[in-house]
């Protein structure tokens, strides 16, 4: 392990060397990357010295011992020791947990679409429920939310609705719930009591910074309009909406949620580079997936990773076969963090299993 540290201090150097270079400062990609990546190396770095302290305590415990002539420094010499073998163990562990390599995007605000899918009026409830319980999570950790497009459903809840997420570390926490959500329930709709099983797709970009990728206007289609509620109808009357079309693709990004159109166009463009910067992603995330053989954080919106069971009260997530019977907790977003818990935990394994053949 230590001789991993070593390698892991080089380059911390290295960084520290970097940023302070001139022709750095002026390339705000590279400066920002290299900001973040001298953060966490500085972490880590902390945890070496507190490792390479105890691994001397340890040696010169050892020496004291060995010696055997001074019999106060000798119960000294055993008590350090001891709290040096002791806290030794987790420490290691600790440190495994943080040479894993870190998701660079993962750092990163993240754009978040939650969709209604298959089961209608329901779908679109349910679909609400979903946006009701993922902007209640956010609000737990101290993110901002905030709106950018929606559509509402005819009976309450979306058809669709999107939102920008802002804070520490969002789109490393909130990529564990891009996926097929599924809802077995008796819907409102129902007069004869039949439980009905409907989907709402949730899909979460990170926020792509204007240097993560260039949009050329020129590809670029504005379309102006008003902005509209439940069945269509008008809210205003001014052409505060903003459409954007980006042509070489056909993706298709549009706010409506402010009444400026300048603060929409903003937004909207957000949303295009976030979309566009995802494709590039999810080619790669497809790739490590087949190479590590892990569907976890794939980022497959056809997968069906969770169904929420009302009549029995239970939540289950299907890429880790993980049961609660806590459905009013999580469904109102209390007891998300202990699903994306055991999710970062099953992904962490596998990626320490590949790391512990170099250590």
């Amino acid at each position: 392990m230590l001789d991993k540290l070593n390698i892991v201090k080089q380059r911390f150097d290295e960084v520290n060397d970097l940023i302070i270079q001139p022709e750095i400062i002026s390339d705000q990609k590279r400066y920002v990357d290299l900001s973040k990546e001298y953060k966490d190396l500085k972490d880590l770095m902390l945890k070496r010295d507190e490792y390479l302290n105890l691994v001397n305590n340890i040696e010169e415990a050892e020496e004291i011992i060995s010696d055997g002539s001074d019999a106060e420094m000798l119960d000294m010499a055993k008590l350090q020791m001891d709290e040096a073998k002791e806290r030794l163990p987790a420490l290691e562990e600790e440190i495994r947990m943080m040479l894993i390599p870190k998701d660079p995007e993962d750092s990163k605000n993240a754009v978040v679409e939650v969709r209604a899918g298959t089961g209608g009026d329901e779908a679109s409830i349910f679909a609400g429920d979903i946006f009701r319980m993922l902007t209640k999570y956010c609000d737990s950790k101290g993110w901002n939310v905030s709106t950018v497009d929606y559509s509402e459903g005819t009976n309450g809840g979306y058809k669709e609705i999107q939102f920008e997420v802002s804070g520490q570390d969002v789109y490393g926490t909130l990529k564990y719930e891009a996926g097929v959500h599924r809802v077995q329930r008796v819907p409102q709709t129902e007069t004869q009591g039949r439980v009905h099983t409907s989907a709402a797709t949730v899909m979460v970009f990170p926020e792509a910074e204007e240097f993560d990728v260039e949009v050329d206007p020129k590809d670029v289609r504005i379309d102006y309009f008003c902005s509209s509620g439940p069945g269509g109808q008008s809210v205003n009357t001014t052409y505060s909406a903003v459409r954007l079309t980006h042509e070489p693709t056909g993706i298709v990004a549009q706010c409506q949620d402010q009444k400026s159109q300048h603060k929409n166009k903003e937004k909207a463009f957000k949303v295009l580079r976030s979309r566009l910067y995802e494709m590039e992603l999810a080619k790669k995330q497809a790739e490590d997936a087949e190479k590590r053989g892990n569907m976890v954080t794939s980022g497959d919106r056809s997968a069906k990773i969770r169904t929420y069971n009302y009549p029995q009260g239970r939540v289950t997530d299907h890429r880790i076969n993980l049961t609660l019977y806590d459905l009013d907790n999580i469904i109102n977003g209390g007891d998300i963090q202990k699903i994306i818990d055991e999710l970062k935990l099953v992904d962490n394994t596998e990626k320490m299993k590949q790391l512990s053949d170099s250590l």
